[in-house]
């Protein structure tokens, strides 16, 4: 049989894990079991990933850079900023309705990393991405059309991402189609407000 390298192996591994643990789950994640998912020993696994947490680390990187990868791509390049804020949200929540279980896996990952402490900077990582990608998505909106954000970009990425994990858990417990489209509508329409120093935040009690 001829040798497949480690540089090889690497995504055909992170693959079969993806597709084991959309189908049956993070538990059902072992070594041993991706590895027969590829049809590989297990010893390949350790040797191309070290341990399982690399290669859930692999994993959870893989499926950021996938959702990522299409939001980008949706960015218009001549529309106004309500309109690239409202373009790029709709990009993003057709990736929770065409690939729900990708946005289940790492939703998964994410709580099974909060108890990994050798998972913790994967997740870090994870959100620091994601969260980095959609400050510059708004920056850069903001920038080409000439748009004075109220509120730092940073603040609106976080806000948009709040508002956008709650309805995405929402539509993987208990999907509503009609629900889900008009408060997609209403978090753009808050992002928007935000930014445009149209929202004015409340005072918040202090203990």
């Amino acid at each position: 049989m001829a040798h497949v390298s480690a540089a090889e192996r690497r995504p055909q591994l992170i693959k079969a894990a993806i597709d084991l643990m959309t189908r049956e789950g993070v538990a059902a994640g072992s070594t041993r079991a991706i590895a027969a998912e590829l049809g590989v020993a297990q010893a390949t696994v350790h040797y191309t990933f070290g341990t399982k947490e690399d290669l859930y680390r692999a994993v959870m990187e893989q499926l950021t850079h996938d959702l990522i990868a299409q939001v980008e791509r949706a960015a218009p390049a001549d529309a106004g900023f309500e309109e690239t804020v409202a373009t790029l949200a709709a990009a993003l929540w057709q990736t929770v309705r065409e690939q729900p279980t990708a946005h289940q896996l790492l939703t998964e990952l994410s709580m099974f990393a909060l108890r990994t402490p050798r998972l913790q900077e994967a997740l870090e990582g994870h959100y620091g991405e994601v969260a980095a990608v959609t400050t510059k998505l708004v920056t850069e909106a903001a920038e080409r059309t000439g748009h004075q954000l109220a509120q730092p970009a940073e603040t609106l990425a976080r806000f948009f991402l709040a508002g956008f994990d709650g309805l995405s858990a929402q539509h993987l417990s208990l999907p509503d189609e009609e629900a889900e489209l008009t408060c997609l509508q209403a978090l753009v329409s808050a992002v928007v407000a935000l930014a445009g120093g149209r929202m004015e935040l409340v005072t918040m009690p202090t203990s």
